[in-house]
């Protein structure tokens, strides 16, 4: 694609059409720029585009600027049916996504992930044992740096580690990963793909351009993915905790085709969830040939994600874990399969369109001992637990007061756990700004009360007892 000869439309100016106008520009590519949101960040975003050579469009002129424009970039945020793109593909126009900007423009090897949960900690993984061996990998995609602002860093002797979401698979057609990984697949965001068997066919155009040449590290234990691998030319490897297939565990240890990795100990997180993670970044490393002496110390050395399951302090007995990563039920399911001890569990957000009732079937075996429900979807979760008959809930729409509710109910000895099942776009930007708010909150809550029992722990850092996961950072 000879950029300087294109004129591009950016819909959509979060991280990713940021990244993605500042190469175009950088590139001599002809760029106009168009958000339907009218905040602070897109208004800073825009002037400083429009300091670069960007063109800012308004609602009024969009109509006029999309017939002039050659190629739409469309934001990840921004679904492939909205009208905007509908009106590109009737014209015969291109209708591409950041991360598709990048994928035609990528020289380095890359290694990608995708899943319903468990891409973060997955990815995260595979970097720190690759920086471990000395290689210049750099996590990228739905997590960390948008890949376009990566390229130029990673050149061709670097290793892009991309996390990438269904919602960049709707505009991603190009990319052909060396080794491409499917973690897991359940349930999500049913609001935007309908149904889960689009879900499912978005997951596995991960696939679609790998050959010979190129190997899928799939999870054998999920029957949607192991499918996978009868509609994929690429060499399949697979990862297990129930058959000796690929990477497995057996007798306390990590185990590759046969051979003993490392103990399992060497994690220092808990919970199956996370070894089959570990398993997926054993399979990229040892395909890479790095020895199991640096898969062990980059393990060592793996302190979890933020925002899943991280501790952020304790106030009069009472512990606050942070999950606001846990997006999806599936995610909400493992968290509190993985907290030790009673919890008042905080639930609710904006609705992705999946049924809440295997949830509360999941609540009445646990340890939760009391829900509160707040958020836009808060009537939809409250049917669905008195439909299967879980009667310990609270209703309160603002999170705010959420919080303060789960505190006064929990009792010393028990958690407030955050893990929503939700996404947070009724209330918030994202799932991180959720999280802050949460650890904001529990400031509060610790300077009101004023108990010298109150023990913050520091921004930086994750309890490694607690076991993090995730999901689609588009939630």
């Amino acid at each position: 694609m000879l950029l300087e000869r294109q004129h591009f439309l950016v819909a959509g100016l979060s991280r990713s059409g940021i990244a993605s106008a500042e190469y175009l520009r950088a590139h001599g590519a002809k760029v106009s720029v168009y958000d339907d949101v009218d905040d602070e960040n897109v208004r800073r975003a825009t002037q400083q585009l429009v300091a670069l050579g960007c063109e800012s469009v308004s609602k009024e002129e969009l109509r006029e600027k999309s017939e002039a424009c050659d190629i739409l970039l469309l934001s990840p945020g921004i679904p492939i049916d909205h009208p905007l793109p509908v009106a590109f593909k009737r014209a015969g126009k291109r209708v591409m996504g950041e991360t598709e900007l990048a994928a035609l423009n990528l020289r380095a090897p890359c290694i990608a992930v995708t899943g319903t949960n468990g891409k973060t900690t997955t990815v995260t993984l595979i970097e720190g044992i690759f920086k471990e061996a000395g290689k210049h990998a750099v996590a990228c995609g739905n997590v960390g740096k948008p890949m376009t602002s990566c390229l130029e860093e990673l050149g061709s002797d670097g290793i892009a580690v991309a996390e990438i979401s269904s919602f960049q698979l709707e505009t991603l057609v190009s990319l052909k990963p060396h080794v491409a990984v499917v973690l897991n697949i359940t349930e999500d965001h049913l609001n935007r793909h309908y149904t889960f068997e689009n879900y499912i066919y978005l997951k596995s155009r991960l696939l679609k351009n790998s050959t010979e040449s190129e190997y899928a590290v799939l999870n054998y234990d999920d029957p949607t993915v192991r499918g996978f691998a009868e509609k994929t030319k690429a060499n399949v490897v697979w990862f297990s905790l129930s058959e000796r297939v690929g990477a497995y565990c057996a007798d306390g240890w990590f185990c590759f085709r046969g051979e003993k990795i490392c103990p399992e100990e060497a994690l220092p997180v808990d919970g199956d969830h996370n070894r089959m993670n570990a398993l997926a970044a054993i399979c990229c490393a040892k395909l890479f040939g790095l020895s199991n002496e640096v898969i062990e110390r980059g393990f060592k050395k793996f302190r979890g994600v933020k925002h899943r399951l991280q501790f952020i302090g304790e106030l009069n007995g009472v512990r606050f874990i942070d999950d606001s990563k846990a997006t999806n039920v599936d995610s909400a399911v493992k968290a509190i399969e993985s907290v030790k001890g009673e919890s008042v569990l905080l639930l609710g957000g904006k609705d992705k369109g999946y049924s809440y009732e295997p949830l509360f079937d999941a609540l009445k075996s646990s340890g939760v001992v009391h829900a509160v429900i707040y958020g836009e979807n808060a009537f939809r979760i409250l049917s669905a637990a008195l439909k299967r008959g879980f009667t310990a809930v609270s209703l309160c729409r603002p999170f705010d007061m959420a919080v303060r509710i789960a505190y006064l109910t929990a009792g010393k000895g028990q958690n407030v756990l955050l893990s929503p099942a939700s996404a947070s776009f009724d209330a918030f930007k994202s799932y991180e700004e959720r999280g802050e708010k949460f650890r904001m909150l529990f400031t509060q809550l610790s300077e009101e009360y004023r108990a010298p029992e109150v023990s913050p722990v520091p921004e930086e850092t994750t309890a490694v007892a607690l076991i993090p996961r995730e999901e689609d950072a588009a939630e």
